[in-house]
């Protein structure tokens, strides 16, 4: 937080205030700190611990309405209930399915996925735009996986077929190529005599 603070004010020459937002409960000491000390410096900062804040003032705001489900309360259920009946009178239909869709994502974190769209309404999540943007990355991750895993069983037929059967330390490497790596790969091995060509690209293109 004093790195932070620093950069700020040196770039942008303006006042900086510190929030350090939890948002799920923890017993762990982070979560209860509030300054850094040593010994020639004291920089102190907030800390929100969301189970601890008054749910009424998320409740009373729409923008902090998807907030409100992580809030204190004596029956999270009955809370959850309050937040889908807020949901429910917001008149414009995309902030409606917006706020909706934000409040499944954060309510995701402490209560279970059927009781969510129980209480949220499946058809308010599909039209959402924020959910369709979340659905869209998710199939784009999944072809890229799929991608990556063709081109890895490609790429290690043909170095068995070429070089024998390489060891699986080599493979483990390959293994963990992105897609773009995996075709660059497939079209420099042509030019490989042996596989010492192999483990010297892959040392100089997996260095980290």
């Amino acid at each position: 937080m004093l790195d932070y603070y620093v950069r700020l004010t040196r770039k942008y020459q303006i006042p900086v205030t510190q929030v350090v937002i939890f948002l799920q409960v923890t017993s762990d000491e982070i979560a209860f700190t509030e300054e850094y000390i040593s010994e020639v410096t004291t920089h102190r900062y907030r800390v929100i611990r969301m189970w601890e804040q008054d749910s009424a003032l998320f409740l009373g705001n729409l923008a902090l309405l998807p907030l409100a489900p992580l809030t204190r309360t004596d029956s999270a259920q009955g809370l959850l209930s309050q937040v889908a009946e807020e949901i429910a009178k917001i008149p414009d239909i995309e902030t409606r399915q917006n706020t909706a869709a934000y409040t499944e994502i954060l309510a995701g974190l402490k209560f279970e996925k059927d009781f969510i769209h129980q209480l949220l309404r499946e058809e308010f999540m599909q039209e959402s735009v924020i959910y369709q943007d979340i659905l869209q990355k998710g199939e784009q991750r999944g072809e890229q996986r799929g991608e990556q895993k063709e081109a890895f069983r490609f790429l290690t037929r043909q170095f068995n077929r070429r070089f024998g059967e390489i060891d699986s330390s080599i493979v483990d490497k390959i293994r963990v190529l992105s897609t773009e790596q995996l075709e660059q790969l497939g079209e420099e091995f042509l030019d490989f005599s042996n596989v010492s060509d192999l483990v010297a690209w892959l040392e100089q293109n997996t260095s980290s």
